[in-house]
């Protein structure tokens, strides 16, 4: 994938990342380089093992690499200290996982100002209510985690990411813990996100149907990048993961 003259949303020179040492080293990145550029929709896939996730880290800078660089933009993210990255990552990325991290004992608004109130920012009630409306949760403002399904929880999870108004929203298997219809809503919303406002979305997915909303898909398999498909349909992309073993 070619960013062009344009600098990349992401971009990931040359990364290896090795956990352990000597005997117990496990390579869970193998030379990986790739720009994602920027208002794009980019799926990540491969067999168990693949190396998906540590991808998602190290460009996100929530990992360090063990070789090579990784950017968001024009920042090296991978040369920068604990503090500064991570000030780069609030200002910068918002993160959807499978798991929703909510707050229980917080109401949805509070759930939703989090990161805000993390980066020092002045919390503007008509642009929570507006990332609420956004996600179709109008109303709901009051609500705690408890109070709504699995869907709207996730959806709480999404205007949170997007709260700070981030380049680029970076997903772990974020429709993993829904059901069919839910899914989709939620797929749909963040195609949104990626033709409304520009922004860019990386994400880790094992579902064919959720990687067809995507603009790339990207093939992982022992660590390495074996492949990229554009304009990808869920069959197209079932085979591509059959013909690599990705479900023997």
């Amino acid at each position: 994938m070619n960013g062009g003259t344009t600098v990349a949303a992401v971009r990931l020179d040359g990364v290896s990342k090795v956990y352990g040492r000597n005997g117990s080293a496990v390579r869970a990145l193998d030379g990986v380089s790739v720009a994602i550029p920027r208002g794009s929709f980019t799926a990540v896939m491969g067999p168990s093992g693949s190396g998906k996730s540590t991808f998602l880290h190290c460009a996100a800078g929530l990992d360090r690499v063990t070789a090579g660089s990784a950017w968001l933009g024009g920042v090296e993210i991978s040369g920068l200290n604990e503090r500064r990255a991570t000030e780069v990552r609030r200002e910068r990325v918002g993160f959807v996982f499978q798991a929703f991290n909510l707050v229980p004992a917080l109401t949805v608004r509070h759930n939703v100002t989090l990161p805000l109130r993390l980066t020092g920012r002045r919390i503007d009630r008509r642009r929570v209510e507006a990332a609420l409306e956004r996600v179709g949760l109008g109303g709901k403002a009051d609500a705690r985690p408890a109070e709504l399904s699995g869907g709207q929880q996730q959806r709480v999870a999404i205007a949170r990411a997007l709260i700070t108004e981030p380049d680029v929203v970076f997903g772990d298997e974020p429709t993993g813990a829904l059901d069919t219809v839910t899914a989709r809503s939620v797929l749909e919303l963040l195609r949104g996100i990626v033709r409304e406002s520009g922004q860019t979305v990386v994400m880790v997915t094992h579902d064919p149907v959720a990687a067809s909303y995507a603009d790339t898909v990207l093939f992982l398999a022992d660590g390495r990048l074996v492949g990229e498909m554009t304009e990808p349909t869920a069959e197209l992309v079932a085979d591509r993961m059959t013909r690599m073993g990705a479900w023997a």
